[in-house]
């Protein structure tokens, strides 16, 4: 039995390592353009590998999404920003990797305390993604604003409105997003492993 469960998490993992790779190449899976900013939802798919696997295996999921995203900051950018500020590790790669870690351990504590398993993986999947997008915005201006108006064409005092803008287009909207589909997948997936 424990040889099932081992090889059966080396298979899930797997394969949300797969359908992250799949998000990052193949146009509107991962990210949806609009405008100069694309609306990300690759971290979908790594909230749900953490409720599923846990936060480790979350890490690690979203650890390759982050490789991915510093790798194609080099060669192959989702937007002209991207050439700046996900060159950083900082940037790329440890917000994807927290958002496995806040939305598994944040479903682990809650799972003991709601009596309601939605509700539960709902406030985790908001809370990992808001993970992601507070880390990323907050650390491009804790680096970059001194490069603001190269990089924005913006004076360093609009810098902060205007990320807090990116919160509110780009953040929220994902945040809900991952509420809804987060929870209904790996509720549904977690379901069919204890079958």
């Amino acid at each position: 039995m424990k040889q099932r469960k081992k090889t059966q998490r080396i298979a899930f993992l797997a394969l949300f390592t797969a359908i992250i790779i799949i998000q990052n190449f193949i146009p509107f899976l991962g990210y949806i353009p609009l405008g100069p900013l694309n609306l990300t939802i690759i971290h979908i798919t790594v909230i749900v590998a953490a409720l599923v696997l846990g936060p480790k295996d979350g890490a690690i999921v979203g650890g390759v999404w982050g490789t991915i995203t510093f790798i194609r900051a080099f060669v192959w950018p989702t937007s002209p920003l991207a050439t700046i500020v996900f060159t950083n590790p900082l940037v790329s790669v440890l917000p994807r990797i927290l958002i496995g870690v806040v939305a598994g351990y944040t479903f682990m504590w809650l799972s003991k305390r709601l009596s309601s398993k939605i509700l539960a993986a709902g406030i985790a999947a908001v809370l990992g993604s808001l993970t992601n997008t507070l880390l990323v915005l907050g650390q491009i201006y804790l680096f970059y604003q001194g490069q603001a108006p190269a990089m924005y064409a913006l004076d360093v005092a609009a810098l902060l409105p205007y990320l807090l803008g990116v919160v509110a287009t780009n953040g929220l909207p994902e945040a809900a997003l991952a509420a809804i589909i987060a929870p209904s997948v790996s509720l549904s997936l977690l379901r069919k492993l204890k079958a």
